[in-house]
C-alpha cells in the first residue's frame, strides 16, 4: 500500500478532524490546538503510521489524548459559554430559531458534563456514526469498553435529565 502524502492527507481530512475535535473538546480553540498537537505528533512518524494502521484512527486517538492531557495539565475543566457572535433573528421573514438553539445548547451543556472518554465515545457513535470496533481503535480500548463508556454516558445523561425534571 502506498503511503499518502502527509500534506495532501491533511488537506483532505483536516476539516473532518477539526469537527471531530470540536465535538470532543466543546471549544474551537481547544479543538484547533488538539488537532495541531495530533498532526505534529503524526508528522514525524507518518510513514510508520500508514504502514502499521489507519492514519485517521491514529490521529483521532491523538486528538482525544491531546485534549485529555491538556485537561490533566491544567487540573480544570472549561465550561462552554455563549458565543457572542450569534443572535436570534427577530425579522418577520425568518422564523425564530430560539427553541431549536435552546435545545441545541442544552444538549451540549449536558454533554459537557461527561468525562472526556465518555464524551468522545458518544460523539464517535452518534455524530460520526462509527461502529464499536472503529471507536475502540480511536480510543485505544476494547469494543466492550466502548459499549461500557457509552452505556455509562447515557445513564449519566438520563439521570441528569430526570433530576432536572423533578426539580421543575
Amino acid at each position: 500500500m502506498e503511503t499518502p502524502d502527509f500534506d495532501d492527507w491533511v488537506t483532505q481530512r483536516g476539516g473532518a478532524l477539526l469537527r471531530f475535535a470540536y465535538l470532543v473538546t466543546r471549544d474551537h480553540n481547544r479543538a484547533e490546538e488538539a488537532v495541531q498537537d495530533a498532526l505534529i505528533a503524526a508528522y514525524s512518524r507518518w510513514t510508520k503510521i500508514c504502514r502499521a494502521q489507519d492514519p485517521e484512527a491514529y490521529v483521532r486517538r491523538c486528538i482525544v489524548n491531546a485534549d485529555i492531557s491538556r485537561w490533566r495539565r491544567f487540573f480544570r475543566r472549561e465550561s462552554p459559554t455563549e458565543n457572542p457572535g450569534t443572535s436570534a433573528s427577530t425579522s418577520d421573514a425568518t422564523p425564530d430559531h430560539a427553541v431549536t438553539q435552546a435545545e441545541h445548547d442544552a444538549v451540549w451543556a449536558l454533554c459537557a458534563t461527561l468525562p472526556a472518554k465518555q464524551r468522545a465515545a458518544v460523539v464517535l457513535r452518534y455524530y460520526e456514526d462509527l461502529p464499536d470496533a472503529e471507536i475502540a481503535v480511536i480510543l485505544d480500548c476494547s469494543p466492550s469498553t466502548v459499549r461500557s463508556q457509552i452505556h455509562r454516558a447515557l445513564a449519566s445523561l438520563r439521570t441528569t435529565i430526570e433530576t432536572e425534571e423533578v426539580q421543575r
